[in-house]
């Protein structure tokens, strides 16, 4: 059987990480994985069953997740899915006239390849892809 999609993580936006951190630690005992870096915001991923938390925090003031917050408060970001192909899953998309963010794979956290589908192409959902 081919591979399926899955959850690979949601993005949580957040001010900030020490305090978000502080309940996945404390209260969930989950361990994090070191603080990484990508598109101006600092990022902490947690392990949760075959999922990951991402909790965003920003590192500039004109960043999209300090836009996020500025705009919504903090809350659900995004949410990511695994898929066998993302290069398969791009072409799916541009073919059913899903508005895409990232028309080309770009490299995210942990060297990953993703992309990101506009939210209004999804029900107001931002959506990232990566295999």
């Amino acid at each position: 059987m081919p591979d399926q999609p899955r959850i690979a993580h949601v993005g949580v936006a957040v001010p900030d990480l020490e305090e978000a951190l502080a309940f996945y630690r404390d209260v969930l005992g989950l361990s994090p994985h070191p603080t990484e870096n990508a598109d101006g915001a600092d990022i902490v991923s947690l392990p949760l069953g075959e999922s990951e938390v991402e909790l965003l925090a920003p590192r500039t003031a004109d960043g999209p997740i300090a836009k996020f917050l500025a705009k919504r408060g903090p809350g659900i970001h995004h949410i990511c899915y695994r898929v066998p192909d993302l290069d398969a899953a791009l072409a799916a998309c541009r073919r059913g006239g899903y508005r895409l963010i990232d028309d080309v794979p770009r490299t995210g956290v942990g060297g990953r390849r993703i992309a990101f589908v506009h939210p209004k192409a999804t029900a107001g959902i931002l959506l990232e892809l990566t295999e």
